[in-house]
């Protein structure tokens, strides 16, 4: 079993009348199974509604099933008992870094989430020591968040999380807030975190560049996975895509124009470099 496995897993939205009896519900994710290995970088895709963000809070036990099942690290989501223990394993990015970062300095905001477990002062200082060194913040560490830019935060953000020692960060659009320059700077320490330590990163995001690199991208519409495989698979699908409502790579999209006119491209160029080999060939 993987790090992150869906079985059939469903969820329903329920709105309520006044008297508080459920008046409707509304499906947000639905029938979605997927098996994710510890150690990949993997990217979810999908229009605003497509159910991707609610599929990301199931990862991290903010939602529970309301059918299937969600489990992290072999652990059934669902076993409320063991609440902390799938958080400490699945830890989550928000969109907007200041509603997660709540210390006054930097080292303290890390320093939060392994106080809440109960780890003695000493480790919670290692912790925090190591967890600036790994995202590149801690000449930064007695400062105050408010003084970062918006990619810093989100790294201090993600600094926080790994000092609860997590097996898989689920980023749920990260970088939807932060310009070009802290876009960069977020994927940058995300994907090190993944190719030198071996952390599962998750990235649920609207920018198509970001997740030319991921081992697997998942593509859901209407609370379903539509599209899935590497990311040359799903963005040989280009039209496909579009349908969805979704962007393409600019070099991919050149790239399946240019084929269109009759030149012998492959599909699913990714990469400038790429298409340059194919367009010398």
């Amino acid at each position: 079993m993987g790090i992150i496995k869906a079985v059939k897993l469903a969820f329903d939205y329920l709105k309520y009348d006044d008297d508080g009896n459920v008046e409707d519900t509304q499906r947000a994710v639905d029938d979605v199974s997927l098996d994710i290995q510890p150690g990949q970088f993997i990217a979810i895709l999908g229009h605003n509604g497509s159910g991707k963000s609610t599929l990301a809070k199931q990862m991290n036990a903010l939602l529970l099933p309301t059918e299937g099942a969600m489990y992290v690290d072999g652990t059934d989501t669902a076993k409320e008992q063991d609440l902390w223990k799938i958080r400490q394993k699945a830890g989550m990015i928000f969109q907007n870094p200041d509603n997660q970062i709540i210390g006054s300095v930097v080292e303290e905001d890390v320093g939060f989430g392994p106080e809440n477990l109960g780890v003695p002062t000493d480790e919670i200082w290692r912790r925090v020591d190591d967890s600036l060194t790994r995202i590149g913040m801690t000449e930064y560490r007695k400062q105050s968040p408010n003084r970062l830019s918006g990619g810093q935060k989100q790294r201090v953000a993600i600094a926080g999380v790994l000092a609860m020692l997590p097996k898989c960060i689920i980023m749920d659009e990260p970088t939807a807030m932060l310009d070009p320059n802290g876009r960069k700077e977020v994927i940058r320490s995300a994907r090190e975190l993944n190719q030198k330590e071996g952390v599962t990163v998750i990235l649920i995001t609207h920018y198509m560049e970001e997740v030319i690199d991921a081992d697997a991208v998942f593509v859901m519409e209407e609370g379903r996975i539509v599209l899935q495989g590497t990311p040359k698979e799903v963005f040989s699908h280009v039209e496909e895509l579009q349908k969805l409502r979704l962007d393409v790579p600019q070099v991919t999209l050149l790239a399946h124009e240019l084929r269109k006119s009759g030149l012998p491209i492959p599909e699913g160029i990714l990469t400038a470099e790429e298409l340059a080999g194919a367009l010398c060939r």
